[in-house]
């Protein structure tokens, strides 16, 4: 017998099996299961479909890919044959999971209801975090909240438990934190009922925030549909360090970019200075993202998530995250649509504001602003929180502020309030003090939930109309978003930035360069603000408020009261009449600025999302018509009286006559909400014309069968008059990249044509002439 060495052997037996048609294949990234989350069973994380998607879009691109790309073709329906150009194909997706706030999951719950599925295709959760109202702190706002707004969330109880879905009851938190900490992963693709889903790119996640109508076909095994993006890079370098936080990183972009610069692109970041981030600060970048207009916001992955994703009890995915590591950033030599400069060592603290996002200003100039517009200097109260700046850093470091201001005995000079992101991060700062510290000092702690931020305040201290300033370390501060007064002067900036500005009680602080003065009588600067990036003792979860579905729901029954004033059964929009439209109305000319707040205001709406007949009571009233400058005052072209733009439309519906409006740039921007294009519908309309669309907004028309259409050349805008009629030729040869005609008809007899643009697909036309996606969609379930 030959005497054989080990390894002579080993490749002898190798040969022997393959011989014996036994050979072991490589192993595969999919080899390895791993969960999604610790909170679903049986759903886990696909790295191997981005494999294998990858490997045919290599083949087709033969170029380098960003990792947007990586990640969303990894995701795509049909990487054989789907067409992909940046800013042009639609691709069809397939995203690993949904999420839904509770404003937005009422009407997307009952449009799924409606569809006639059992079941969600994929892993979904619902989060009630929009319709608790800030008044007087936590506990009592939240059994307040719980109280008033039982129906709806035994309603949303009851739907989850019945179709399959995680619920999380009021009190668990914010829906983007709550994600955060339990479902994102690096190489995941989202979609979220709430336009700042991006939140969960902290973690290296595609997350995009969409309108329930989208949330129903992916919950129904239908691919998503979107636009490829563009991709733009924010290359950073340097170092962040002193009073610059991530959250300056957002604002300078913001004031960059502008809130309509990112619109139809993902944003990426990249280059060195990455190191100096945590992962929640990447993550606030990311959720502010949404107010330049991007499709989502994006970091490569890398040690800090790791850190973040064993803090929260995830170590399996850091360790699946490293060995797929090669796809969770982009290649070397990927090309951008545009890149972005920023060194993060020079880098100031920015506030931004007011009235927009994208005003920034650096804290240096910022006092000069202040006085040179005449914004009112003094601070009535400063707000920290919410889901764009509540992380365990976030609070530690303003509670460092808050510790030393009163070791000097200086005391608030504003009103104060803190908002936690989450249960877990509430429970985690009350033990390590830092809620202590805020109440020490005067502060309020408020509910885990959305509250000012989304305009869930009742504020007491100033009458509406006057004039005044707050801060906050939100993302959002349109006119009258936070507390429903067009006169408030809302600004945004860090936590830390926000805090120390409550201790001088004017807008013309800057804690870098000015003193304050303490009980002394002595003056005294801030140090440079400090806090632990994450919990050094761990995260205590708090109270559990997780609610599964149960393994038997064959019982449960899904609890909407026939007389309820909140929530209302849908019913089908009509099929489009195949006959062209003639002689309609134009219900407002909206001048100006336009967002998914000015067509449906949330506040004490809120309370209706789930109502679409009692909801459509607020569609437009934000809007200022171009007639007259005033807001919810129209003409009726059928009376000649002037009235409100809901009684309006309903007064035109009631006649069978459909209606157009004209908006202007950007129209529909901010917030995801579909009831922004549902309202318009339920009231008669036919068609939004605009000089263009913010993204979602646009989707969101579509999706319920109303005609988004843009003007081929935007100053055609300005040849509308509110009191013409209009004709829309062409919808019998509706095709996409064919334009429309405008056929315009004013008082004194005069015509015109003006050519109409859009960007519907075939499949979307389709959705038109059903009369909705979800008409199409309940069609084909039945076979129709």
């Amino acid at each position: 017998m030959l005497n054989l060495s080990n390894r002579t052997a080993n490749a002898v037996r190798a040969l022997q099996r393959m011989a014996a048609g036994m050979a072991t294949a490589a192993p595969r990234i999919g080899d390895t299961k791993v969960a999604m989350s610790l909170l679903e069973k049986g759903a886990y994380i696909n790295y191997q479909r981005i494999e294998d998607n990858l490997a045919v879009v290599r083949e087709r691109l033969q170029r380098p890919l960003t990792l947007s790309e990586k990640i969303l073709y990894g995701h795509l329906d049909d990487p054989h044959n789907q067409d992909i150009d940046r800013g042009t194909s639609y691709l069809k997706l397939r995203p690993d999971r949904v999420a839904c706030q509770d404003a937005t999951a009422q009407m997307a719950l009952l449009q799924f209801m409606s569809a006639g599925m059992d079941t969600a295709a994929v892993p979904t959760t619902v989060h009630c975090d929009h319709l608790i109202e800030a008044q007087v702190g936590g506990v009592k706002d939240l059994a307040r909240a719980i109280n008033i707004n039982k129906e709806v969330y035994d309603f949303l109880a009851t739907a989850t438990a019945k179709y399959g879905l995680g619920f999380w009851k009021p009190g668990s938190g914010i829906i983007h934190q709550i994600i955060l900490e339990n479902y994102a992963f690096p190489g995941g693709l989202m979609i979220g009922t709430d336009s700042h889903t991006p939140n969960a790119g902290g973690l290296g996640m595609i997350a995009c925030g969409v309108g329930g109508a989208d949330a129903v076909d992916v919950m129904a095994g239908i691919p998503w549909e979107l636009k490829c993006p563009k991709v733009i890079g924010v290359n950073l370098t340097g170092k962040i360090s002193g009073w610059t936080t991530p959250k300056d990183v957002i604002l300078k972009v913001a004031g960059i970019l502008t809130v309509k610069g990112g619109t139809g692109a993902i944003v990426e970041y990249k280059g060195p200075g990455l190191e100096s981030l945590s992962c929640t600060g990447m993550a606030t970048i990311c959720n502010m993202g949404a107010e330049i207009g991007a499709t989502t916001s994006l970091f490569p992955f890398n040690n800090r998530m790791v850190d973040y994703l064993n803090a929260t009890k995830r170590p399996d995915i850091a360790n699946y995250a490293k060995q797929f590591a090669h796809n969770l950033k982009a290649d070397e030599n990927a090309e951008y649509d545009q890149v972005v400069e920023i060194n993060l060592s020079e880098l100031e603290p920015h506030v931004n504001g007011p009235f927009t996002p994208d005003l920034a200003t650096p804290i240096s100039k910022f006092a000069s602003e202040v006085k040179k517009n005449g914004w009112p200097e003094e601070l009535k109260v400063a707000l920290i929180g919410s889901c764009t700046n509540s992380s365990y850093e976030d609070m530690s470091r303003s509670a460092s502020i808050v510790k030393e201001a009163a070791s000097h005995g200086a005391e608030l000079k504003s009103k104060f309030t803190v908002t936690p992101g989450s249960e877990q991060v509430r429970a985690t700062i009350e033990r390590d003090g830092q809620i202590g510290a805020f109440e020490e000092a005067g502060g309020v702690v408020l509910a885990n939930a959305c509250g000012p931020c989304i305009g869930q305040w009742d504020r007491q201290d100033v009458k509406k109309g006057e004039a005044n300033s707050i801060i906050t370390s939100y993302n959002r501060n349109f006119t009258g978003r936070n507390d429903a007064n067009p006169a408030t002067h809302a600004f945004v900036a860090s936590p830390d930035i926000v805090t120390a500005m409550a201790f001088a009680g004017k807008l013309t602080f800057n804690p870098l360069t000015d003193s304050l003065t303490g009980s002394d009588g002595k003056p005294f600067k801030f140090s440079d603000p400090s806090g632990h990036e994450l919990p050094p003792r761990g995260y205590d979860p708090g109270e559990n408020t997780f609610q599964a579905p149960p393994a038997d729901r064959s019982t449960v029954n899904v609890k909407v009261d026939p007389k309820s004033d909140r929530l209302q059964l849908l019913k089908p929009f009509e099929k489009w009449d195949g006959k062209t439209p003639q002689d309609l109305p134009i219900l407002i000319k909206v001048k100006g600025k336009c967002t998914t707040d000015h067509i449906s205001a949330g506040g004490p709406w809120l309370k209706y999302r789930g109502h679409l007949e009692n909801i459509s009571q607020n569609c437009l009233i934000g809007a200022i018509n171009s007639e007259n400058g005033e807001a919810n005052k129209v003409k009726n072209q059928l009376t000649g009286e002037w009235g409100g733009v809901p009684q309006t439309a309903a007064a035109y519906r009631s006649k069978g006559i459909k209606w157009v409006v004209i908006g202007d740039h950007n129209y529909g921007e901010g917030s995801s909400r579909e009831h922004a294009a549902l309202e318009p519908r339920f009231l008669g309309g036919l068609a939004i014309i605009v000089r263009s669309f913010a993204r979602i907004h646009e989707t969101n028309l579509k999706k319920q069968g109303m005609l988004a259409l843009t003007f081929a050349d935007p100053a055609d805008y300005d040849k509308i008059q509110p009191s013409d009629k209009v004709d829309i030729e062409g919808l019998e040869h509706f095709a996409p990249g064919k334009n429309l005609t405008l056929v315009v008809k004013h008082q004194d007899g005069g015509k015109e044509e003006i050519e109409l643009a859009h960007s519907f697909n075939e499949g979307q036309i389709e959705w038109f002439k059903a009369g909705s996606a979800l008409n199409l969609m309940a069609a084909k379930a039945k076979g129709n």
